[in-house]
């Protein structure tokens, strides 16, 4: 069998394209791993064609995946099967699971991502939250134990470095997570805990296990940890967790925090700058993330703070600018049109 594994969206590799790949191989079938949803001109004909999209925002590049390959069996988090439009109007697309689709994986195919050396997966599932905006409650369900850090690192001759994918780390059982903080601690991992812990949640006991092991950033070179502050309401709460990471030592200035924008239809500009303002000044790092993408100010935020400029040009200086170059752009494409 002769099969494409496309890469639809998001910057980590993709825990099922992998299993599926795995999968294939282990039964001898031959793999096209790709990014491009586009198909070659010269490009083979499939015996099966495989995509997975994780963001809402990346409909675009899935609809264009289905107009070319409207057979496509599809997953993840930003698929909505009434949207799988082929050419015609109409697909036999279809949004699947991977145990559905090809079995239960038993290895994962590390090699169609060459340039990553960290071990990917996941040591808890589910979470203790229910946040509107967020799919993990109906997708992953209960928290629960997944799987040991032996079983995700890949062995002898790879890096002890782990990206951990749990959306609740501390949210499984207790005895479980303290067996993990045991094996990354003794076993010597750096660890990226990417998705986020829940510092509203969080306890003395957690902080502790934290400031005892080596997180890191996602490419394993800062000291980094990753929370969320999506709701003003929880301004207390939320401060209350990072007080309790200080007193474990762990500095604000190694936290991230992802701040949702965009969602709420009461949010104002004022309660946008009121939790970007208390962030900076405990020296936490804020990363906007944009729910609402047609919201250009919005968007122009996002990149003024992720790349750090707000350490150095003014706000109302940078958007000045920035909309100066959205309307150079806008005159450009309606010149384009007209001729």
């Amino acid at each position: 069998m002769h099969v494409r594994i496309t890469h639809i969206d998001g910057k980590l590799p993709n825990l099922a394209l992998m299993a599926i790949s795995g999968i294939h191989r282990s039964r001898g079938d031959s793999v096209h791993f790709t990014r491009d949803v586009d198909r070659g001109l010269f490009e083979d004909d499939y015996d099966r064609v495989y995509g997975s999209c994780i963001f809402r925002f990346s409909q675009h590049r899935l609809q264009r995946f289905v107009r070319n390959f409207p057979n496509a069996i599809v997953g993840g988090t930003g698929v909505q099967p009434p949207n799988l439009i082929g050419m015609d109007g109409t697909s036999s697309a279809t949004s699947i699971t991977v145990e559905s689709a090809v079995g239960v994986p038993e290895t994962l195919d590390y090699s169609i991502y060459p340039g990553f050396s960290a071990s990917l997966g996941f040591t808890q599932r589910g979470c203790r939250l229910s946040c509107r905006f967020c799919v993990v409650p109906q997708k992953e369900g209960k928290n629960r134990s997944a799987k040991s850090i032996a079983e995700i690192w890949r062995g002898l001759g790879h890096p002890k470095k782990l990206h951990l994918l749990d959306n609740d780390f501390f949210g499984q059982p207790r005895d479980n997570w303290r067996e993990r903080i045991r094996e990354i601690r003794e076993g010597g991992f750096r660890v990226c805990l990417n998705q986020g812990i829940n510092v509203r949640l969080i306890n003395d006991e957690a902080a502790e296990a934290l400031s005892s092991i080596e997180y890191r950033d996602d490419q394993f070179r800062k000291r980094t940890l990753y929370t969320a502050w999506d709701n003003l309401h929880d301004e207390a709460i939320f401060f209350r967790g990072i007080d309790r990471l200080n007193r474990a030592g762990i500095p604000s200035g190694h936290v991230m925090a992802y701040m949702l924008i965009g969602f709420d239809p009461a949010e104002t500009w004022d309660r946008i700058w009121h939790r970007f303002h208390r962030m900076v000044e405990r020296e936490i790092r804020p990363y906007p993330m944009v729910y609402d993408r047609s919201r250009i100010d919005l968007l122009c935020f996002q990149r003024w703070v992720i790349r750090g400029l707000y350490r150095r040009v003014p706000w109302n200086e940078y958007r000045r600018a920035t909309k100066s170059a959205e309307s150079l752009a806008a005159w450009e494409r309606a010149a384009k049109t007209a001729a």
